[in-house]
């Protein structure tokens, strides 16, 4: 966000394409929902899967718009900085959740109870991590990873496969590699957040060190 000549904030062109995208994962949730209404009725509506998948793309590729934008106008605000995973994350675990559905099994491919459970666990852990030092250490330093960035590719990959109703025997292979990296990126992440809660515990019993 910026303020304006008369004071009031404004949102930047950055920031309202991120809300959009948040916007839009509602939308791609429904689609899902309506698709899986549909297989329980015996009457699989292959355009609302179809609809889904093109609303999933459009959200995770729009990822790198806002980004460039913000960067490219000199727009990088600490609202776009905090939206911008949300989105990443709420539509990821969005299409987890509604693709993980061992009840549907007219659902293929879907993803395995143990790959979303892992992928879960390990955005909980995150956010758990979050406050935890926010709490004790007063600020948060997310250091970027290559091991998250290729975890969020694969999850990408293997969410837009279930989608396009891909071959089942590749798609066991990208769950279990995309589920490998993101234990790997987690553990990066948890590392971080004991050094990080380590050196605020030092700089406390050491004020003028």
């Amino acid at each position: 966000m910026k303020a304006g000549p008369d004071g009031r904030v404004k949102l930047t062109l950055a920031t309202r394409v991120t809300l959009a995208r948040i916007l839009g994962i509602p939308v791609f949730v429904l689609l899902m929902i309506y698709y899986a209404m549909s297989l329980r009725a015996g009457r699989p509506d292959e355009y609302l899967r179809v609809a889904a998948l093109a609303a999933f793309l459009l959200i995770a590729l729009t990822d790198a718009l806002d980004g460039f934008l913000a960067r490219r106008r000199g727009e990088v605000t600490a609202l776009g900085a905090v939206l911008d995973p949300l989105a990443d994350k709420s539509l990821l675990l969005s299409a987890v959740i509604v693709l993980t559905r061992p009840g549907l099994p007219a659902l293929q491919p879907q993803l395995p109870v143990w790959f979303s459970v892992i992928v879960i666990s390990r955005d909980a852990m995150l956010v758990a991590g979050f406050f935890l030092i926010r709490h004790f250490a007063g600020a948060v330093k997310v250091r970027p990873r290559r091991a998250g960035k290729l975890s969020t590719f694969l999850l990408i990959a293997a969410v837009t496969w279930a989608l396009a109703d891909g071959p089942a025997a590749p798609f066991r292979w990208l769950c279990a590699l995309a589920a490998g990296v993101t234990l790997v990126a987690g553990l990066q992440y948890v590392v971080d957040g004991i050094r990080q809660l380590e050196r605020a515990h030092a700089a406390r019993r050491h004020p003028n060190a």
